[in-house]
């Protein structure tokens, strides 16, 4: 029933792809393969490049995978010559994503001990390379 849905709205982007830095098209298109890769695992995504209002960190999909709300960082690269995409998920980044993540989970009512942080690496190889690091790393950071 969402198909068509889908399908329309991954036109929509494409479309307004064209008209978009390069670097921003494959973040771009690394989001749009991860959002629909995680679909197919059974995710159900609820939310695409998340900002809390204080505008501190962004997270690029929320999604719920049975009981566990799941904040997902997607890193795209063109290539892994320099080091897969994950790499680039550093300490800095990492706390961007968990004072997001925990904006979101208290606007939801969700406890943090039903969250997890993951990581999906996308190379725009032909065809596409995925990887999906589940429990990439710990929520119980402090801040």
């Amino acid at each position: 029933m969402l198909g068509p849905i889908y399908r329309l709205t991954d036109r929509a982007r494409h479309f307004l792809r064209r008209r978009m830095a390069p670097d921003l098209v494959a973040g771009r298109r690394g989001e749009d393969l991860a959002h629909r890769f995680l679909r197919k695992e059974g995710f159900t995504i609820v939310a695409r490049n998340y900002r809390p209002r204080a505008g501190s960190g962004e997270i690029d999909l929320i999604a719920w995978e049975r009981g566990t709300l799941a904040f997902i960082e997607v890193k795209t690269r063109a290539s892994d010559e320099f080091g897969t995409p994950d790499r680039a998920v550093n300490a800095e980044k990492q706390r961007y994503i968990l004072r997001a993540a925990r904006d979101y989970a208290r606007r939801a009512n969700v406890g943090w001990d039903s969250v997890r942080f993951d990581i999906l690496s996308v190379l725009l190889t032909k065809p596409p390379k995925i990887g999906f690091i589940r429990d990439a790393f710990s929520p119980n950071r402090t801040l």
